[in-house]
Order: C-alpha cells, then sequence, then structure tokens
C-alpha cells in the first residue's frame, strides 16, 4: 500500500503523534507506510492525511503563519486528524482573537474549558464510531459548544462536544495519541479509504 501521512511538526506531541499513525498502519496491514514531519509547505507534498496535534494553539497558529503553511492547510487535500489545540486551529470561531484558525470546521470551540493543567481529567467516554467507550485523556483541553454546516458530532460530555467529523476531516479535543489504543486513528484512516 505505502500511505504516506504527516503530523505537523511546530508544537506539540509530535513524536506521540508519529507512534500513533505508526502502529495504525501496522494493525492495517500497511508495512509500507510512513509517517514524517511536517514543518514547510513542501512537506504537504503526497500526503493523504495529516495530524494536527495538541500544544499551545496561540503558539501554533503564529508557528503556522510563520512558516508560510496557512494557505497550503487550508487546501490541503487530505484529511486532517486535529487533537486538542488542532480542535481549536480548525474551528471556525474560537473564543481567542490571537488564534487565527484554519475555519476547516464549521463549529465554536472555548480554548481551555475545563480550566488549568490541574484539572485535567481521563474518563471513559461513548463515541459514535466505536463499539466499546473510549479512554480519553483530557488536558487543559477545548470543547465545541456548537457545530454547523454537515459537522457531525461523534461525542460529546456535559462540558460539551469533544469529537466531530465532516468529510476527511476529524476533530478531537482529548489525546488519542497518549494512550494505546489506536482505534480512532484506524476510523480517520477509513474515512480516508485507507484499511479495512
Amino acid at each position: 500500500m505505502g500511505v504516506k501521512l504527516g503530523v505537523l511538526a511546530l508544537q506539540g506531541n509530535v513524536s506521540e503523534h508519529i507512534r500513533g499513525f505508526e502502529r495504525a498502519l501496522s494493525d492495517i496491514g500497511d508495512e509500507n507506510g510512513s509517517v514524517v514531519p511536517v514543518r514547510r509547505p513542501g512537506d504537504l507534498s503526497g500526503l493523504f492525511g495529516l495530524a494536527i496535534p495538541g500544544g499551545e494553539s496561540t503558539t501554533i497558529s503564529r508557528l503556522i503563519q510563520k512558516n508560510g503553511l496557512f494557505e497550503p492547510l487550508v487546501n490541503f487535500k487530505g484529511g486532517i486528524f486535529a487533537t486538542c489545540a488542532g480542535m481549536v486551529l480548525m474551528a471556525t470561531r474560537v473564543d481567542d482573537a490571537r488564534v487565527k484558525t484554519l475555519g476547516l470546521l464549521d463549529m465554536t470551540v472555548l480554548r481551555n474549558a475545563f480550566g488549568r493543567q490541574k484539572e485535567s481529567f481521563e474518563a471513559e467516554i461513548p463515541i459514535k464510531c466505536l463499539d466499546e467507550p473510549y479512554h480519553a485523556y483530557f488536558i487543559r483541553a477545548p470543547v465545541a459548544t456548537e457545530t454547523g454546516n454537515g459537522v457531525e458530532v461523534l461525542a460529546r460530555i456535559d462540558a460539551g462536544i469533544v469529537a466531530v467529523r465532516k468529510g476527511p476531516h476529524m476533530a478531537l479535543s482529548f489525546h488519542p495519541e497518549l494512550g494505546n489504543d489506536f482505534r480512532l486513528h484506524r476510523v480517520f484512516l477509513k474515512g480516508l479509504g485507507i484499511g479495512e
């Protein structure tokens, strides 16, 4: 098969996302697949999908612009797997004017919906596309408060919406790269027509 995926490598959990997608590709039998760091527009060439990892959304937003990646990301033809800060960047509306969002998913996002680092938590949550609950890690996590224009809600908790998808894109407020459960990575790949 030889699918090529990328991870936006400007800040955040880059190595964890690379490991997660390498594992997911292995799980679906693509031993020739590869996962590469993306730092410049040219790095997007030939990618089927891209992960935008968690981190600090204001910093990642600034670095996207500094590295000339804003327009290339908006026009990227593959799917985007966005987690935590990545979910903020995918939104059309966010509660912080310092973040220049990509506007790829019609939703309103609150950046630090749960407060500071000490309010981080883990939870078993039901997700629409999975048979069994998912053990999710929420670290200074955002939530979506509303969605529109074809955005499908996959999971919500009391605080708000924590997983969505539209077409080839998926956005999660938690960190699927931190555990050893790569079902959501595989769901994302399936949405790109890869595996299963």
